[in-house]
């Protein structure tokens, strides 16, 4: 899939707002603001359910990997999530 086309295809999902469960939750990671290096997808199948993670990491932006781009849209398909959250910043990557 074309990055511009994945990226519109998450943009428009975000834009629904809360539509009920199940839920795929989006955020980036990295150094400064400007570099995401790595993204948590979050997804809960119920209210109250714990959420189950996937990440991914790359050494450039990961908001410009094509192949990533694409994997959080077909995650987003393949889960039929209602709702769709992104984060609208780069939450700085912590060490643990």
């Amino acid at each position: 899939m074309n990055l511009d086309k994945a990226k519109k295809r998450i943009a428009k999902l975000v834009s629904r707002g809360f539509k009920g469960y199940p839920l795929v939750s989006i955020a980036y990671l990295g150094a400064t603001p400007a570099l995401a290096t790595k993204v948590v997808i979050s997804f809960v199948a119920e209210e109250g359910a714990e959420p189950q993670l996937q990440t991914f990491s790359a050494a450039t932006d990961v908001r410009h990997d094509e192949n990533i781009q694409t994997v959080i849209v077909k995650i987003i398909e393949r889960t039929d999530a209602q709702t769709v959250n992104e984060s609208t910043h780069v939450a700085p990557l912590t060490s643990a």
